[in-house]
Formats: C-alpha cells, structure tokens, sequence
C-alpha cells in the first residue's frame, strides 16, 4: 500500500492531496436493531458516524459508511468476525449558488463517467452540503471536479 500524505487544506479550485476518502461496506442480518447495534458498537469505540446509506432486500441490507476513522473500524471489523469490503469514494462539497448539483452531474458527465451510486453526508464542516460519489474513475472525477471548482473532500477534512 503507497504511503499516503497529510491532507493540505483544499482551495475551491484544486483536488486536494491527501487521503482518499475510503467507504467500508457492511452487510447486516434484516432484523431488528442491527444497525443500532453496529452504530452503537462503533460509538463505543469512538468512532463516528459521518455518511450512511442503506440498500435493503429480504434477506440482508448493504450499510455503506464513511467513518472518522476507518483504519480503526476496519480493525474493528476483523476482531468482531464482521464480514467488509472497502472502496475509495469522491466526496464533493455543494452550494446553492455556484456548485450545485446539477453543475456537479453535468462535470461528471461531460468527463462520461458513471455514477454507480451516490448519498449525502450527515455531517457539514463548512455547513455545505455534502455528496458521497462513487463511480466507474474515482481519480478521473476527482480531477474533473476540482478544475470544474467544486471543492473534493479528503479524509482530513471529515474526520476533524
């Protein structure tokens, strides 16, 4: 694994350099109180909630998560027996204004890249909306977000 740098504070203009935002995936048992639990679990060990999206089925539900600390819930993970997948994900900061959604879809399908899925965040540093991205060139939409002047996020920023 590259060793990864110390997140430099982002202009509105340029992609940050940084650590990449990482996703862990988890599947839960479609029952009762199993995301309490899994949230209750990783509160306990200090580790925040900052993005969640659920996809649920009969049988199972998919809770993505972006978390303050991922290396640690990770870690987590393997000592409880909890079954994860992890991918790298753009988030990207919106406004009302200038950088709205819209404008973000249209940079990223000028550049032709997929959306497979996407959410917003709970939490806002900068009390701007947030958009979780993940799609077929995660460094591609990153670049072509950063030069269209949205501001990409990496783990520093959220994890303050």
């Amino acid at each position: 694994m590259p060793e990864e740098k110390s997140a430099p504070q982002a202009t509105s203009t340029s992609r940050p350099e940084g650590t990449a935002i990482r996703q862990l995936s988890v599947f839960l048992q479609n029952r009762v109180g199993s995301l309490m639990a899994l949230t209750k679990l990783l509160h306990d060990n200090s580790i925040e909630v900052l993005g969640l999206s659920m996809q649920d089925t009969t049988e199972m539900t998919l809770v993505r998560l972006i978390l303050s600390d991922p290396e640690s819930a990770g870690m987590l993970f393997i000592e409880r027996g909890i079954p994860y997948a992890e991918c790298r994900i753009v988030v990207v900061e919106l406004s009302e204004s200038r950088h709205r959604l819209s404008d973000c879809l249209s940079s990223l399908l000028a550049a032709e890249l997929n959306i497979e899925f996407c959410y917003s965040l709970l939490v806002r540093p900068n009390q701007l909306p947030l958009l979780a991205i993940h799609c077929d060139d995660i460094e591609i939409a990153a670049d072509v977000l950063g030069r269209a002047g949205f501001r990409v996020m990496c783990q520093g920023d959220l994890s303050r």
